[in-house]
Order: C-alpha cells, then structure tokens, then sequence
C-alpha cells in the first residue's frame, strides 16, 4: 500500500468537487513562472465584488533539491511577511521539517510555528507548535491505512490552558475510483463524503453534516465533466437550493479562463446571485 493521506486530505478529492473552480463573488487573477535556475513566482489577486475589497499576493519558492531544502517567502496585501524553510528526507527518511514565520511590519507583530511530518508505507503523521509565549498551541494528527482502508485523529492542545482545544477522528476507504469518508469533530459535528470517478471524464460526489448542537444539516452533490482536454465543466447543488456552475475553457499553452456563477434557487426573482472571472497564466 502506498502511503496513507494526511488527516487534512481525509476526504479531499470530493471537497475539491464543491470548491475547485467556484470563485463567484470575485473577480480573480493568478500569474505563475519559473526561472531557468529553478525558482518559483506566484502571483494572484482577487477583487469582491461587494465590497471592493482587493486582495492580493506574491510567493517566491526556490528548491535546492540535492539537500532537501526548500525556501519560499509570501508577501500579502495585508502588509504581512511569512518565510519558510523546509528540509525534507535529510535527517531520516521520510521525515519532514518546516520552520515557518509571520513578521507584520505596521504592528510589529511576530509569530512563529515549527512543524513536522514524517510518513511511511502504512502511516503518516504531523505535529507542530506555535511561538506564543504565554503557553504554545501543540496541532497533530495520525493517519494509519491498511488494504485502502483509512483511520485518522486529529488533536490541538492548549498548554495556557492544559485542555485539547479540538478533538477530531476520520474513518474512510480509498480504492482507484472510489473513496469513503466520515468524520467526528469535537463530538458535535458529523459529516460524511463519497467520491467517485465514473469515468476518465465524469466525477461525482456527495456531501453531508450534521451538527448535535442546532440540529442543522447541511447536503450537497456536485459533479466535474471534461468533455475534452482543454474544457472542463463543474456544477454543485446543496439542500438549500443553491446551485453553483462553473465552466474552464483553456484558451492556450498557459493561459485559462475560468466563469462561474452562484443562483439562488429558492429566492431565483429576488437576486442575491452571484457571478464570477478568472485568469490563470502559468508559463
């Protein structure tokens, strides 16, 4: 068996369903290259259609592969700084180390997190612990499998307070077109997903949550179809009738267009739907 996912890609190929290629409300622009000597820039922006507001960002990534060493830094339109730097497979293989930072020039607020991963055949772990002086938060999961199936915990601790700030378990089955995920977090929220691939153009999934608390349950399916390599057509639709449509047409070598739309079904006369553009350059 290859090595089991993350606690946090329990279940991601069908979240990829409902999210990937819905950016209704805004208007979004992202510019990736790559230099010959290997490094990395992305650049993106987005405009709400609402406010105005207009977010924007700029990451440098640059790998030394002969050592494991990956650098990257992140400027966003917030004025905030973060630099990382990550050395994987070097120390013992299939261990991961990353030592991330967040500087905001205007405040003078610092903050700092060291993270680890280390994965195998029938296993995958991560921990990792913030700098706050005043007692550190401790983040870490465990994902085990076994023959496609799945079983993860996820946990954050509270050391101010020597309590788990959250308390998470997933149980899932993955084959080659197919996948099965359930989850309990916190002891109040239940949700559950199935993805699966019809065919090499056809993928469907399912969504479901349940919380304890307000008895509120939320359901939805959603489908990605790719009539030919350079056309991809998605489109979701949850209990609440709100239907979600997105079509991908890759205009060249590099270049997408992306057009989505959100339409409230139950209140179609009175508005409140949505529209969406994006560009993609990737050279």
């Amino acid at each position: 068996m290859s090595t089991p996912p993350s606690y946090a890609d329990l279940g991601k190929s069908a979240r990829d369903l409902f999210s990937k290629g819905f950016n209704y409300g805004f208007y979004k622009l992202e510019s990736k290259t790559k230099t010959d000597n290997g490094v990395e820039f992305t650049a993106n922006g987005n405009s709400n259609h609402d406010s105005g507001k207009f977010n924007g960002s700029l990451e440098t990534k640059y790998k030394w592969k002969e050592y494991g060493l990956q650098f990257s830094e992140k400027w966003n339109t917030d004025n905030t700084l973060g630099t990382e730097i990550t050395i994987e497979d070097q120390l013992v293989k299939g261990l991961k180390l990353s030592f991330d930072t967040q500087f905001a020039p205007q405040t003078g607020k610092k903050s700092g997190k060291i993270k680890t991963t280390y994965k195998q055949e029938y296993i995958n772990t991560n921990c990792d612990v913030d700098f706050d002086f005043a007692g550190p938060t401790i983040n870490g999961a465990a994902v085990v499998g076994y023959n496609g199936w799945l079983a993860g915990y996820q946990f954050g601790f509270d050391t101010s307070k020597s309590k788990l700030s959250r308390s998470n378990f997933g149980v899932g089955y993955s084959a080659n077109d197919f996948t099965l995920n359930t989850a309990v977090n916190d002891g109040s929220e239940f949700s559950g997903s199935i993805f699966q691939r019809v065919n090499s153009d056809l993928e469907t999934g399912v969504q479901l949550k349940w919380a304890a608390g307000s008895n509120a349950t939320s359901f939805g399916i959603a489908a990605k179809y790719t009539p030919e390599k350079d056309t991809t057509l998605r489109a979701k639709v949850n209990n609440s009738s709100q239907i979600g449509l997105s079509y991908q047409q890759k205009i060249r070598s590099g270049v997408s267009l992306t057009l989505s739309s959100s339409i409230e079904g139950k209140n179609f006369n009175q508005g409140g739907h949505k529209v969406g553009l994006g560009i993609d350059f990737e050279a």
